[in-house]
């Protein structure tokens, strides 16, 4: 049982959220409900499963980040995502009002499912310079370094993201596409495709992926980025598809290493990562901020 859990979370989760979405679809249902309930059903059994079948037990004991974790989960899901969903359509109308629509760009006309595909690899592409910016950029790094300040990797810590940070990447990422004129529709199958990719790549789990690793962003590769080692750590950006860390050569996967030995932030960093939440939040305000 557990080698079929290991070989089929990640795509049994893809394939019952790609399928609900379809579903949803064809029916007039609620696309946005079924992605919903497919994704954190999909977390709430990796979180079950991390009790019994953990990748490393010690990271099933918190370090004092579990509040940490919590608020930045309920604060993202319960008001910096909702907040975003509803200025983007402005963002876009103000654009327009601002520009000429880069109409024609964007292939409306094109099967549904490469509509998708082409979506994902734009929205993608956004995500990956967007994270990888945050790692050059010292600024940008004080934002990232919140979601690097945990030493253990688990379900939820997948969340553990600063607001502006969060935000930041929307706008590289989805805002593009709306302004290209992507159809509401062709945004919801490229979260239908990548979100349940995202649920699992923190979990706890001795997930075996083999050739999806040079696909999807797992919590194999994950874990490579989140090494104490910037030689390991400023790698594997892609958000939920690695196509671009092949392109520009940031592909990080040794065969035959689990992982790497330590997970947290640089030995160089003065980042405040054991301090609360909002410390760390409001950290960028402070003298001291971006000297990460």
């Amino acid at each position: 049982m557990k080698n079929i859990i290991s070989w089929g979370l990640l795509p049994a989760a893809v394939l019952v959220s790609v399928g609900t979405f379809l579903y949803a679809r064809h029916t007039g249902g609620n696309m946005e409900l079924a992605i919903l309930l497919s994704s954190l059903g999909a977390l709430g059994l990796a979180m079950l499963l991390e009790r019994t079948m953990p990748h490393q037990a010690e990271w099933n004991r918190p370090r004092g980040d579990r509040l940490t974790d919590w608020i930045s989960f309920g604060l993202l899901a319960g008001a910096v995502q909702p907040l975003l969903k509803w200025l983007s359509p402005l963002l876009v109308v103000g654009v327009y009002g601002l520009v000429q629509p880069a109409n024609g760009l964007f292939p409306v006309e094109a099967p549904f499912v490469l509509q998708v595909l082409l979506a994902t690899l734009l929205a993608e592409l956004g995500k990956y310079w967007a994270h990888r910016w945050h790692h050059t950029q010292p600024a940008l790094w004080w934002l990232h370094a919140l979601h690097h300040g945990s030493e253990r990797l688990y379900s939820i810590n997948n969340f553990r993201v600063h607001p502006l940070e969060y935000a930041l990447k929307h706008g590289l990422s989805l805002l593009p596409l709306m302004l290209l004129g992507v159809s509401a529709d062709v945004l919801l199958g490229y979260i239908a495709l990548t979100q349940p990719v995202q649920m699992l790549q923190h979990v706890n789990l001795p997930l075996r992926h083999g050739w999806l690793n040079h696909v999807f962003s797992t919590n194999e590769l994950h874990r490579w980025h989140h090494s104490n080692r910037p030689e390991e750590g400023n790698s594997n950006y892609g958000s939920a598809i690695m196509l671009w860390d092949q392109v520009f050569g940031t592909f990080h996967y040794p065969r035959g290493v689990a992982g790497p030995k330590t997970i947290g932030l640089y030995a160089a960093s003065d980042y405040p990562a054991h301090r609360s939440y909002w410390a760390q939040v409001l950290s960028m305000l402070s003298p001291a901020c971006c000297k990460a």
